[in-house]
């Protein structure tokens, strides 16, 4: 157990230098793309200075993670031992996060692109219902390949165990996909928001993995943990560049996976907390004007509204991180106390 936890701290360390390291050609492609953030107009007042500041940023997160991957990988059918021990591709517990990794992350690009080139509505990207549509097939597909293929059909309730939910189990895994690659997109608006908040939701889902055996997605997790770490260093306020759909929608749905994979998708609301209130604000903030036809803040996702009553976007973000930390901590806690137990 030592060994494997030396693996995971291994990797997450190497995976922060090569992301720092991929850095400055990450940057060059954006540019040579011109690769740069529209604004929306209705947040131009909170935002309008960061007009055409780099996005995209977030390949260097899954770039990294699938390289080291495939790299390490290489190596290891070649020299076994050291490399060996450092694998991270293992057929039952980390192709389907690399693979929903890489999916999302292409369809994220393609969003991203359409904005950068102002193809589609309100300025570019796709619409909010085009997105969803995405985030369901690509559920969907996940759902079925974990019911029929691996046969998973029970649900793990806090202070329960495993529930058998037969085939409810394809819409609830949907719906868990569904709602976090939605919450990762909502959650990505300020400098650092959603790079900081996911790096607490990833830290619990890799002491989770740990402690329930999955060597290899704790490594997996913990690649994606130095990723995010050196993304952070040039996202932090003032941001050298976005995350954009690319990175949002690959953290997104690779946390629902590797939740879906744990078995603790009822831990999800604990370890994404921050994620789980900006969607709510929306859906509510969207219920609340087609019912009522009032506002129940003053600007959705709730970050916008923190920032309309008058706080410093900085401080936005860092109380968010903070209750974030807090959210996780709490559900590592419950996880912990009811396998204890349940056993």
């Amino acid at each position: 157990m030592i060994s494997q936890a030396a693996n995971v701290l291994g990797l997450t360390v190497v995976s922060f230098l090569a992301a720092l390291i991929l850095t400055p050609t990450t940057v060059r492609i954006l540019r040579k793309l011109n690769a740069n953030k529209q604004i929306r107009p209705v947040i131009a007042d909170l935002h309008g200075h960061k007009e055409n500041t780099l996005t995209m940023g977030g390949i260097m997160i899954w770039a990294t993670v699938v390289g080291i991957a495939i790299i390490i990988g290489v190596l290891s059918l070649f020299f076994d031992g050291f490399w060996s021990n450092l694998n991270i591709i293992d057929r039952a517990e980390t192709y389907l996060p690399l693979a929903a990794m890489l999916i999302a992350a292409a369809l994220g690009m393609v969003d991203d692109m359409l904005g950068v080139l102002r193809i589609g509505p309100s300025g570019g990207g796709l619409k909010v219902s085009q997105k969803l549509i995405m985030y369901a097939v690509i559920a969907l597909l996940g759902g079925l390949w974990f019911y029929y293929k691996l046969e998973w059909s029970s649900l793990y309730v806090p202070f329960l165990g495993n529930v058998y939910i037969g085939g409810w189990y394809v819409p609830i895994f949907m719906f868990v996909i569904v709602a976090s690659a939605f919450s990762a997109n909502e959650t990505d608006g300020l400098d650092g928001l959603l790079g900081g908040t996911s790096l607490f939701s990833f830290g619990a889902l890799t002491v989770v993995a740990f402690a329930l055996g999955r060597y290899h997605l704790a490594a997996f997790s913990g690649a994606l943990i130095g990723a995010l770490l050196a993304f952070l260093w040039f996202n932090i306020n003032p941001a050298k560049f976005f995350m954009g759909d690319t990175g949002s929608m690959s953290l997104g749905i690779t946390m629902g996976v590797i939740a879906m994979l744990t078995n603790t998708a009822l831990f999800l609301p604990f370890f994404a907390f921050i994620p789980l209130v900006e969607s709510l604000s929306v859906i509510i903030q969207i219920i609340s004007n087609k019912l009522f036809h009032k506002r129940v803040f003053k600007m959705a996702p709730v970050h916008h509204h923190f920032e309309k009553i008058g706080w410093p976007e900085t401080e936005v973000t860092m109380r968010f991180w903070i209750i974030s930390a807090a959210f996780s901590a709490l559900g590592l806690i419950l996880f912990f106390i009811s396998k204890f137990l349940i056993t």
